[in-house]
């Protein structure tokens, strides 16, 4: 009788943890990438750099 319940809260505990997972590892991804875009590239820089000290 009890058993039905607790298998129902089990799993419902268990795919909210997944999507839990999932948002924060997603989110993580997107800080990431945005943080990438944002910051200045040192590549494309340095020869921009030389060509005005020459």
């Amino acid at each position: 009788m009890v058993l039905w319940p607790l298998v129902a809260l089990l799993g419902f505990l268990v795919l909210t943890g997944l999507v839990i997972a999932m948002g924060t590892q997603s989110t993580s991804r997107y800080e990431a990438e945005k943080r990438s875009a944002a910051a200045p590239r040192a590549r494309h820089a340095a020869p921009e750099a030389v060509t005005a000290v020459l």
